[in-house]
């Protein structure tokens, strides 16, 4: 098989597996795919699904860049790089957090591409709120004593809550850090 009609093979793949979940997408291009998926967390996860020459490569954007604890929250990504399947945490030239894989085109399949959207989807949204506590704690006390001060609603701030409140022993990242 061509290296044109592997490419074309997978673009089609690819398609039609997110076709069959009913996953929301732009179509960008030949193989290019705007995926938006939908969490509880983080409200939703945008990721690209790029066929190339060689590979199907994805890259979702999870978290933007630490306002503070950046070796905490370094080294959770790290530690939790060990557990995911097909994907890596990563970081661009802002320091923004971003979930990367590549595969090679035979190994492109429905069953795959499942896994792979499945992969991204639980770890941005299952980590989102522990990067927040780590990254971006002060961040939210300041939020937090703002909306108390003009009597705005907290409900969105709820998960945080322990931050905030001086009886917890919780700490960032130790509900997660397995």
């Amino acid at each position: 098989m061509s290296s044109s009609d592997a490419v074309a093979r997978a673009d089609e793949t690819v398609r039609a597996a997110l076709d069959a979940a009913e996953v929301p997408y732009d179509r960008r291009g030949a193989g290019v795919y705007f995926v938006t998926l939908p969490g509880t967390k983080k409200l939703q996860t945008n990721a690209w699904l790029v066929v190339r020459e060689h590979s199907l490569a994805v890259e979702a954007f999870v978290c933007r860049r630490p306002d503070e604890a950046h070796e905490d929250v370094y080294r959770f990504l790290l530690r939790r790089n060990a557990k995911l399947y097909g994907v890596a945490y990563t970081l661009d030239s802002a320091g923004d957090i971003y979930l990367v894989g590549r595969f090679g085109l035979g190994t492109v399949s429905a069953e795959e591409i499942d896994k792979l959207l499945g992969q991204v989807l639980e770890t941005a949204d299952g980590d989102f709120n522990t990067l927040l506590e780590l990254g971006f704690a002060s961040s939210i006390r300041r939020e937090w004593d703002w909306r108390v001060s003009r009597g705005e609603s907290l409900a969105n701030l709820q998960a945080f809550k322990h931050l905030v409140e001086p009886s917890g022993d919780h700490e960032p990242g130790a509900l997660t850090d397995d």
